[in-house]
């Protein structure tokens, strides 16, 4: 069964750039590796400019199985360089019941 992710990447200062990159690339390689489904996934960006990610694991084994392939881990280890991983409930939108985010 899938497992539905929602991710929070606030970008190091001069990094957003290099970040909106990345994630452009990050569900096509986990898809090509067999771990992402092929549903729709969502790219958008808070006011204070952390980009929301949205994306389906095919399921807790492709979760597991991301920690372990070498093409995953070298494209999470970029995105350790440009960016912080936070809550999503740390961005001012998610505190309202209708949270709106820019589009990617």
């Amino acid at each position: 069964m899938g497992r539905a992710v929602i991710v929070a990447y606030r970008p190091k200062p001069g990094m957003r750039e290099q970040l909106e990159s990345l994630v452009a690339r990050h569900v096509g390689l986990l898809r090509a590796e067999g771990l992402a489904s092929a549903k729709p996934a969502y790219a958008m960006c808070a006011a204070d400019g952390t980009i929301v990610e949205v994306f389906e694991w095919l399921s807790q084994d492709a979760i597991d199985r991301a920690h372990a392939s070498l093409k995953v881990q070298a494209l999470w280890a970029e995105f350790s360089l440009v960016c912080d991983y936070v809550p999503v409930g740390s961005l001012a939108e998610a505190s309202r019941p209708f949270s709106e985010f820019r589009s990617l």
